[in-house]
């Protein structure tokens, strides 16, 4: 019986490669047409700012979509874009009055990801000054964009700030908001919302009223209506020019879509004595349909049984009728309808206290942390599908330009993008479109997302902006520079 998951994967990657790309724009002069881009400020999350690989960090920041449309802005009078660049180093992570918050980023060794050698250096007290036209803030929510303290330092402890925007706020009580318009941009783009769901994703559907110390919750649909038709409406305020985009659901990131529900394999001595160990729970679940009037397809539905081969991970799942009265717990079988994430690749199959008996996902389930049920993804869906339905409203309210990111992720995850001899997919580690976090693009996918931007611009505005060569972009960063 296997002990943990393994990587399979044994990918040679190709850190940099250049090729004629399909996605260039046609010759001809890039224009800017009714848009002014001298001023250019972005707002939203991670993705803004160009976290990857589980961290921020300078090169992975230089790379960032904003960071890339500035570039493509500049040819057609667009001025300075500053940006908060953690430091040199490219470790990524950061201390908090000398202590990790957060860790160094990952690489691919050859095997599977690893975290760089080193400890972070990035102080999140030795705040930065003057403005920021990158105001992309990772963890961000869509309220957390206008909600002051913020970016204050004594927040970070207590999590009611982020460390990230401390670094860079221009005071302690101000918003992200209030330090975009500051600068009076021309022009700016907004994505955000992605984090109104994704924390409830990775942590596999655990809410706060399940777990006040790792729930998090989907942000209510009101909440995020008010936040982001704020946003819009005072960011386009006096006819101002910019683009903002939808989302994907985050249910079809590679995080969750790397670790199959059946990773199992099981001979015949062990699927006995799985099946002996388990016969008391199913022989309960007979006995609810019989006297407790459960139904049979649900009862069906949770049997365990194992067999000879591959075999679905045991689970435990709270949408079941609740038995616990009775003695009788809320396990099932994982079917391909669960949604597993991606650190539990190295925690199915480990032993519960060295005991071979105690097997995490087998004579163990697996707790709701580690698995997105059906019903949990559906919620996610519904979220997104509201926020999105916001989105495009307050875009079309305030005639501001739209990218359609979830077409963009359907397009990744059902064949892909070609370009010159290249392609590109949503497969992890492989694909070349992710990090090795599984949630954020790699260099090259934010490279791709910055051409979609292009395209939405030079649609609504008739801007002949071009696109970047994807090839030019990494898919993955080496250890060391």
């Amino acid at each position: 019986m296997k002990k943990n998951i393994k990587w399979l994967l044994l990918v040679s990657l190709s850190f940099v490669a250049c090729n004629n790309n399909d996605e260039v724009a046609s010759e001809g002069p890039a224009t800017a047409g009714s848009a002014n881009f001298s001023k250019y400020v972005a707002l939203g999350d991670s993705f803004a700012a160009g976290y990857s690989d589980g961290a921020l960090f300078k090169k992975g920041q230089m790379n960032a979509y904003p960071n890339i449309l500035a570039g493509q802005f500049a040819q057609v009078g667009g001025g300075a874009f500053n940006t908060p660049f953690c430091g040199d180093d490219n470790l990524g992570g950061l201390l908090f009055s000398g202590t990790p918050i957060a860790a160094t980023r990952l690489y691919f060794n050859g095997v599977g990801p690893v975290s760089v050698a080193g400890a972070p250096v990035t102080e999140v007290l030795n705040h930065l000054t003057g403005s920021f036209n990158n105001m992309g803030v990772p963890g961000a929510k869509s309220f957390h964009l206008l909600a002051p303290n913020y970016g204050s330092a004594a927040g970070v402890p207590a999590g009611t700030a982020s460390p990230y925007f401390a670094r860079f706020a221009s005071s302690a009580t101000t918003t992200v908001l209030a330090d975009a318009l500051s600068q009076n941009p021309t022009f700016f783009s907004l994505w955000i919302g992605g984090n109104d769901v994704l924390g409830y994703a990775t942590g596999g559907g655990v809410t706060t009223a399940e777990s006040a110390s790792t729930g998090n919750d989907i942000t209510p649909d009101a909440t995020f209506d008010g936040a982001y038709n704020a946003l819009a409406s005072q960011l386009s305020a006096g006819g101002k020019k910019g683009v903002v985009a939808n989302l994907p659901y985050v249910s079809t990131l590679p995080y969750f879509k790397t670790v199959p529900y059946n990773p199992v394999t099981l001979n015949a001595t062990q699927v006995a004595q799985l099946n002996s160990g388990f016969a008391t729970y199913n022989a309960g679940l007979t006995s609810a349909v019989a006297g407790l009037g459960l139904s049979q397809a649900e009862a069906d539905r949770r049997k365990v049984v194992f067999v000879v081969g591959l075999n679905p991970v045991i689970i435990v799942d709270n949408y079941l009728t609740n038995l616990t009265a009775y003695s009788i717990p809320s396990y099932r079988p994982a079917t391909s309808a669960d949604l597993l994430v991606l650190p539990s690749r190295t925690f199915i199959g480990t032993l519960v206290g060295g005991n071979p008996a105690a097997i995490n996902g087998v004579s163990v389930p697996l707790a709701d942390k580690w698995v997105l049920s059906k019903e949990e993804v559906g919620e996610i869906q519904a979220a997104t599908d509201h926020y999105n339905e916001t989105i495009f409203a307050a875009a079309d309210a305030n005639n501001l330009a739209k990218v359609d990111a979830k077409a963009i992720m359907t397009q990744l995850v059902n064949g892909g993008v070609s370009f010159g001899n290249y392609h590109m997919t949503a497969q992890y580690v492989t694909g070349g479109a992710f990090s090795l976090d599984g949630v954020h693009p790699s260099s090259r996918g934010y490279a791709l997302i910055a051409n979609k931007f292009l395209e939405a611009i030079n649609s609504k505005y008739g801007s002949t902006l071009k696109a970047v060569d994807l090839g030019n972009y990494p898919i993955q960063f080496p250890a060391s520079f």
